[in-house]
C-alpha cells in the first residue's frame, strides 16, 4: 500500500497547504507534489478543486500559491484576529518607546504561535515572525505561556524530550519547574540566549476576561549587560492596556 492510500481527503488537503512556507510561497505543481508527499495526479486534482474555491491561486507563470480566500476564511471567528486587533495599538506604542522587536504570541498545541511582530527597519533578527512557532521552553514568550498553563499541561510538556537550541536553553525538567514558578510569581521572564545566541527576550503575560493568560507580549533585542527593568515598565503598561481592552464590556 502506498503512503497515501486510505488517507482522508482532509489529510491530503492539509499536506498540500503545509507544503507552503515563508521561503516557498509559490511553486510548480511537481514541486508542490514532492513537498506534500503526494503523487502528481492526486496533487493536480486537489489543486484544481482548491483553485476553484479560492483556497489556492495559479500565478501567470502557472506556479501555485495560497489563495486570499483561505486568509479570508481563517479570519472569520478566529480568536487570534480579535486578540491581535486589541493588542496592535499598544504594541505600536511599545515599539516606539523601546525601539526593539515586539511580538505577541499565544499557546497553540505545544508551541508558542506568533500573531504579530513589529520590528525596527534595521533589525537582523529572523525569528518571532507572524505565524511562526517557537518551542515553549526555549523562548521568553513560550515560557510565560507555559508558566501560566495548567499543571497537567506543564507535566505533559516537561515529560517529553526538550530540545537544546543554545548552551543556555534550559532542558532540565526540575530546573524548568523552578523557572516557571518564578515567572508566575514575578509575572515576567528574562531569557538571555535561550533560543538564539546573542539575543535576549523579555516577556510578560496578557490576561483575559477570567484573569487567565491569553497571550504573551515580548521584546527581543541584542544581548547586552543591562537589567530589563527599563523595558519592563513600558511592557507592563502595554500588557495592561491590552488586557483592559479584552475585558472591557461590549
Amino acid at each position: 500500500m502506498s503512503r497515501t492510500e486510505g488517507e482522508s481527503l482532509i489529510s491530503r488537503v492539509t499536506r498540500v497547504l503545509e507544503a507552503f512556507d515563508r521561503d516557498n510561497e509559490s511553486m510548480p505543481l511537481s514541486t508542490l507534489a514532492h513537498r506534500a508527499g503526494l503523487p502528481i495526479p492526486t496533487t493536480y486534482r486537489l489543486v484544481t478543486e482548491m483553485v476553484k474555491y479560492g483556497l489556492l491561486d495559479r500565478a501567470s507563470d502557472k506556479d501555485i500559491k495560497i489563495g486570499l480566500h483561505l486568509w479570508e476564511l481563517a479570519s472569520h471567528g478566529n480568536r487570534g484576529v480579535g486578540l491581535r486587533d486589541a493588542a496592535l495599538p499598544f504594541m505600536v506604542d511599545l515599539q516606539s518607546a523601546v525601539h526593539e522587536v515586539v511580538t505577541l504570541a499565544v499557546l497553540d498545541g505545544q508551541s508558542a504561535l506568533f500573531l504579530e511582530r513589529l520590528a525596527p527597519a534595521q533589525t537582523t533578527l529572523e525569528a518571532g515572525r507572524i505565524a511562526e512557532r517557537h518551542l515553549l521552553h526555549a523562548s521568553s514568550s513560550g515560557l510565560v505561556l507555559l508558566a501560566f498553563a495548567s499543571q497537567e499541561y506543564q507535566n505533559e510538556v516537561l515529560s517529553r524530550p526538550l530540545e537544546r537550541l543554545t548552551d543556555k536553553t534550559v532542558t532540565n525538567p526540575d530546573q524548568l519547574r523552578r523557572l516557571l514558578a518564578d515567572v508566575r510569581q514575578r509575572h515576567f521572564v528574562y531569557a538571555d540566549g535561550y533560543g538564539r545566541p546573542g539575543w535576549t527576550g523579555v516577556a510578560v503575560p496578557v490576561f483575559g476576561r477570567k484573569h487567565e493568560v491569553v497571550a504573551s507580549l515580548s521584546i527581543v533585542y541584542r544581548s547586552r549587560d543591562e537589567s530589563p527593568q527599563s523595558q519592563l515598565a513600558a511592557m507592563r503598561t502595554a500588557a495592561a492596556g491590552i488586557s483592559r481592552t479584552l475585558t472591557a464590556p461590549y
